[in-house]
């Protein structure tokens, strides 16, 4: 599925490592703490089977009004089952918690704790060189043909990059059609790293995304971005890319990020999933031995 789904299950692997006992989708009389998503559950369920023993953390992203552009009532509907059940909250950027705090929306005991990825998978072996003598190999990658994925400027792009110095290759769902850039229909993880690793620079044009793992993903390949200036990518790239407002941006800032290609491969910072089962593990107030 999409790369908050290849999260929790690299997350779940990391604990099951540690030595802990996984319960999916049940609270026992011995669970020590839940760890529940956004608002993809059974709250009834959960309502019913929660007991004073057990920490109580939600892991939250969105808004979704923004992301999605329009208000469903989603994000307050979370923010309730947040305060009936939660003892503290996950948001996974800085982003996510400061836009829900201009809605009005105060979350139980927020902390910030950035997804990161299977190091199994997302990592730098095996990735081609980098060569300046070649054709610059670019790549988008994204599990949701949202709009706000940034269609219309992988158009802009397919109708103004120079081709002669460029070849493309977008990974994954997009509702556009290309002359240049190449297609590669959705792929499980393992395929998707391995082209990430074929490639040398990421670009990422979505909009309001609040912990994109697309990007992640690529960074953890070994890929400097390029990314809009939007939602948590700044927060994610940080100094291993360059940000954009306009497409009109995008061709000199390519010439930078190769210019300096080396200098922002070595700027970039990935969190280890254990650093990160660790932080959740303090969350919920778990004391592992190996942790």
């Amino acid at each position: 599925y999409g790369g908050g789904n290849q999260f929790l299950l690299a997350l779940r692997e990391e604990f099951q490592r540690l030595g802990l006992i996984i319960e999916n989708n049940r609270i026992s009389v011995s669970t020590r703490a839940c760890l529940f998503n956004s608002f993809n559950f059974d709250f009834d369920q959960l309502r019913r089977e929660r007991h004073m023993e057990c920490r109580m953390i939600h892991r939250v992203d969105g808004p979704i009004t923004v992301y999605r552009g329009r208000d469903e009532g989603i994000d307050r509907q979370i923010w309730r089952i947040n305060h009936e059940l939660a003892d503290a909250t996950i948001f996974q950027s800085e982003y996510s918690l400061r836009e829900h705090l201009k809605m009005g929306l105060e979350f139980r005991n927020p902390s910030v704790i950035m997804n990161t990825v299977d190091p199994k998978i997302f990592n730098t072996r095996g990735k081609v060189d980098f060569n300046r003598e070649r054709k610059i190999r670019l790549i988008s990658t994204s599990w949701s043909d949202n709009p706000k994925k940034g269609a219309l400027i992988y158009q802009w792009l397919d109708n103004h990059l120079d081709w002669s110095r460029y070849e493309y290759r977008f990974c994954g769902r997009v509702n556009a059609q290309f002359k240049h850039i190449h297609i590669t229909p959705p792929l499980p993880s393992a395929g998707v790293a391995d082209v990430l690793r074929q490639h040398d620079i990421y670009i990422t044009a979505s909009r309001d995304d609040p912990c994109s793992n697309g990007l992640i993903e690529a960074l953890a390949c070994g890929l400097p971005a390029l990314y809009l200036k939007s939602g948590g990518h700044p927060e994610i790239v940080r100094n291993a890319g360059l940000g954009f407002e306009t497409p009109e941006e995008i061709s000199e800032l390519l010439d930078k990020l190769v210019a300096e290609y080396e200098e922002r491969q070595k700027m970039i910072i990935i969190q280890s999933i254990s650093d990160v089962a660790r932080r959740y593990l303090n969350l919920m107030e778990v004391e592992v031995s190996n942790a």
